[in-house]
């Protein structure tokens, strides 16, 4: 009897929660087991009625949560109780640094491990995990936060929890965004969005989509960002969670914000204030504020402004959330630079900075570079203004990444591909019983058939019913064979169409990537230019630079044309036999006045008789890039050796050139080394400052592999690189003075 009313409590507690508001926490002392003089009773019913009481408040109210768990905790210290202790513990903790009480709820998360542990509860300790990782990404502590979400993921495998498994996906990805890695991010984000929708998990499924739109939003993809933010309002007001309902509408102004909407930017921010001030989410009025001072310095409202702002750096700094901080700091220099105070917002935007670099997160170091851009530029240091122009544009480019939009396509279509098949299991699970209904009714008439005709007629009925079952069967024959030859039809179509979006795709990439730096330079020279504060001859100081970019760029495009003109497939009829010390000595002359003006010696070591069978431009390209890469990460003095000699492989029964470009430069590590070749890698500069594509390497082994051979490296950091590349025989030298051709 006593069970079965614990039971009927609990269900009235349940039902009662979408009620429950703080500052009410009375009206529920009923119902979790108050004696006649206001004291709790000690047993482990009400110890468990108490931490599910406070787990389920947490949404609506997190200092019901907090005073829920504390008296939970206190009764099970009194009695001993551990797995009520463990979860109370629990429940204080997430309620500590949900509200920025990070020390306190470190001490109870670490004593909650440490019973479950001893008690063996997997899931609580997953649990604990969960939200133990999710407390240190949001205090920037990102490797840490990963150790103890993967514990987590693995123990709710272990266990088949899959709602546990979903958030563990949700959380990690939330750290990548953090440390600005977007695509993986993204990965991990739709990993979890995959579980809940099979749950049917509105308020994860709304906290995930406001995910998807910060990846999207730091893309500066607004109309991307605004449509999933959107989605999870719609998603958080189903299932009517403030605190989801609150982030969306933060989110929304936010975008509208940057769209500069400001007024409509207002009142979705000032909805979601409400929500966290009356949750007493420190996070959110930090963040919430912020964007409020942004939207009313824009519509110059400064005393407004510079109110909301405030408030956001002391809320960040005493919940010592570094996130919010960085966001408040440079927010403070938009402020300051629309007021053409250039000293303060200097000073913030350098703060801001440091904090947004000690994040990793790279969102908020381009807004930091562009706050400093304008301040130098209005403080007429124009040098400096131009080298945090050229970070911004940087920055901005790196966050553009064609991969995450891929990404996003792709599991769109994922998403809705696994819609229609649970809508088409469903259409077929009703025709199966319409099919079986139908079976039983046939069954039915035959034998009552059987009863009252005669079996004459019977033989007739089969016969007829086989003569048209042996139609229908060579029709239906007849269709397939003629969809099977629609169907290889479009497969070829598709393969070829396949290959052309992959060339379309890579060459985007290039061109997106890689002429957007040069351009916003050159747009950034010309609108000094404009500026009458600039003199001509800081100008001319900054026209060199200029220039030796857009010489880097030309040759690239020279480079990226010929190997977009190898795509095609008549470019390997062009392969002829040609003297390769030829090619080498144009190269050596081209950039010989590189390696003189960075104080390298060039040797060239190739021999005479070297005749490949391959294409000569092609060959040169390749050289070049390797000599170009080379001289960019050597040092004065050192030695950068070009040879080639013939390599016969008595295993195979072949022959075929190999040719080095050797440097005692820099050298690389074993992890660039591994993915030099197989991705378009992030140039670095050289030791002259020189800068990159990223794209020779890709280049040089697509062109060396459209020529028969093969390419190597070989590195150690501080010891110098050896590039290798094997070409065709096009004539073999046995003996000094002969020479046979080989086509």
């Amino acid at each position: 009897m006593k069970v079965c009313f614990a039971f009927l409590l609990l269900l009235v507690c349940n039902s009662s929660f979408d009620s429950l508001t703080k500052g009410h926490i009375d009206s529920i002392k009923p119902l979790i087991g108050y004696s006649v003089t206001g004291s709790l009773s000690k047993d482990t019913t009400n110890i468990q009625r108490l931490n599910y009481v406070a787990r389920n408040y947490f949404e609506s109210n997190p200092d019901s949560t907090l005073y829920y768990g504390s008296k939970a905790v206190d009764l099970s210290r009194q009695i001993k109780f551990l797995p009520g202790l463990a979860n109370g513990l629990l429940q204080v903790a997430h309620a500590s640094f949900f509200k920025g009480n990070y020390d306190s709820a470190q001490k109870e998360f670490d004593e909650a491990e440490q019973i479950f542990k001893h008690i063996k509860d997997k899931k609580g300790l997953a649990e604990c995990y969960e939200w133990y990782g999710k407390m240190l990404s949001q205090q920037a502590k990102y490797n840490r936060a990963l150790t103890y979400l993967n514990l987590s993921l693995g123990l709710n495998r272990q266990i088949g929890n899959k709602s546990g498994t979903a958030f563990c996906y949700k959380t990690i990805g939330m750290v990548y965004f953090g440390e600005g890695q977007l695509s993986t991010s993204l990965d991990f984000y739709y990993k979890a969005l995959f579980i809940d929708i099979k749950a049917e998990n509105r308020v994860e499924i709304a906290d995930i989509y406001n995910n998807i739109g910060d990846v999207l939003q730091n893309m500066d993809a607004y109309p991307r960002a605004l449509e999933y933010y959107k989605k999870a309002l719609a998603e958080a007001q189903q299932a009517k969670d403030a605190f989801e309902i609150g982030t969306a509408s933060e989110n929304i102004g936010e975008v509208l914000l940057a769209q500069k909407q400001y007024d409509e930017a207002v009142s979705y921010l000032n909805k979601a204030l409400k929500i966290a001030q009356k949750q007493d989410d420190k996070d959110g009025i930090a963040y919430v504020s912020a964007d409020l001072g942004l939207c009313y310095a824009y519509k110059n409202e400064m005393s407004l402004a510079a109110s909301y702002l405030k408030v956001a750096l002391t809320t960040a700094r005493e919940s010592k959330i570094t996130y919010n901080q960085a966001f408040a700091l440079i927010s403070f220099a938009t402020f300051f630079n629309l007021q053409k105070d250039y000293k303060n917002a200097r000073q913030y935007a350098l703060e801001g900075q440091q904090l947004s670099a000690r994040l990793g997160n790279v969102y908020f170091r381009a807004n930091a570079a562009m706050e400093l851009y304008k301040c130098y530029a209005g403080m007429g240091r124009f040098k400096d203004a131009f080298k945090y122009s050229l970070a911004y544009t940087s920055l901005k480019d790196s966050l553009k990444v064609n991969e995450g939009i891929q990404k996003l396509t792709s599991y769109n279509l994922t998403l809705n591909f696994n819609a229609k098949q649970q809508q088409l299991a469903l259409q077929q699970r009703e025709k199966d019983v319409l099919y079986k209904q139908k079976i039983k009714q046939q069954k039915i008439n035959a034998t009552f058939e059987a009863v009252i005709i005669l079996m004459v007629i019977i033989s007739i009925f089969y016969y007829r019913q086989k003569s048209r079952q042996q139609k229908t069967i060579a029709v239906l024959g007849d269709k397939n064979a003629e969809i099977m030859r629609q169907k290889q039809s479009l497969d070829e179509q598709t393969a070829k169409l396949n290959d052309s979006n992959i060339l379309k795709d890579r060459l985007i990439s290039v061109l997106a990537h890689d002429l957007r730096a040069p351009l916003s330079t050159l747009r950034g020279v010309f609108d000094l230019l404009q500026d009458d504060t600039v003199s001509m001859e800081e100008v001319l100081e900054m026209i060199p630079s200029v220039l030796k970019r857009l010489e880097h760029t030309s040759d690239f495009l020279d480079t990226l044309l010929f190997w977009i003109n190898s795509q095609v497939d008549s470019f390997g009829k062009s392969a002829k036999v040609f003297r390769l010390k030829d090619v080498i000595l144009k190269e050596e002359h081209n950039l010989g006045e590189q390696a003189i003006s960075k104080g390298i010696k060039l040797i060239d070591n190739v021999p005479e008789d070297i005749f490949p069978l391959a294409d000569a431009d092609s060959v040169r390209i390749v050289v070049r890039n390797l000599i170009t890469n080379a001289l960019k990460f050597s040092r004065k003095g050192d030695v950068i050796e070009i040879a080639g000699r013939l390599h016969r492989d008595l295993y195979f029964n072949e022959a075929y050139y190999v040719i080095t470009v050797t440097d005692t430069g820099i050298g690389m590590s074993p992890e660039k080394v591994k993915k030099l070749f197989n991705e378009k890698v992030n140039s670095v500069t050289g030791t002259c400052n020189e800068s990159g594509t990223g794209m020779g390497m890709m280049f040089c082994k697509d062109l060396v592999e459209k020529s028969g051979g093969k390419i190597w490296v070989t590195s150690r950091e501080g010891h110098g690189t050896q590039f290798s590349f094997t070409l065709p025989l096009g004539a073999i030298v046995d003996e000094p003075g002969q020479q046979e051709l080989v086509c």
